[in-house]
């Protein structure tokens, strides 16, 4: 079995998901998403494996998400995404995006 971990080393959870995997006996791939974003496509495959609309991944808590308004009703999930590729700290959860597969 194989593992990848969106991670962000910042963060607690991210953390704690990456131990959990470890602990499990998996060394799993880590993208640093921090460094390097998903593409618009990828983040949507994302939330769509997720089951999470973009406005459920975002940290509410960083500065820029008041500062984009992205805390306004109006914003549209391409917005939100567009915001979250172009300052991934807006990215919360991320981690939690984990895919394993089986190998042959």
């Amino acid at each position: 079995m194989s593992a990848m971990i969106y991670h962000n080393d910042r963060c607690g959870t991210s953390l704690a998901v990456l131990d959990i995997i470890r602990q499990a006996g998996i060394e799993p791939a880590i993208v640093d998403y921090m460094a390097s974003p998903p593409s618009h496509e990828e983040l949507l495959a994302l939330l769509l494996a997720m089951d999470m609309a973009p406005r459920e991944l975002l940290r509410t808590k960083e500065p820029l998400y008041q500062s984009l308004g992205l805390d306004e009703d109006n914003r549209t999930d391409r917005e939100i995404i567009d915001a979250m590729i172009a300052h991934p700290e807006l990215m919360e959860r991320l981690e939690k995006a984990i895919r394993s597969r089986t190998d042959a």
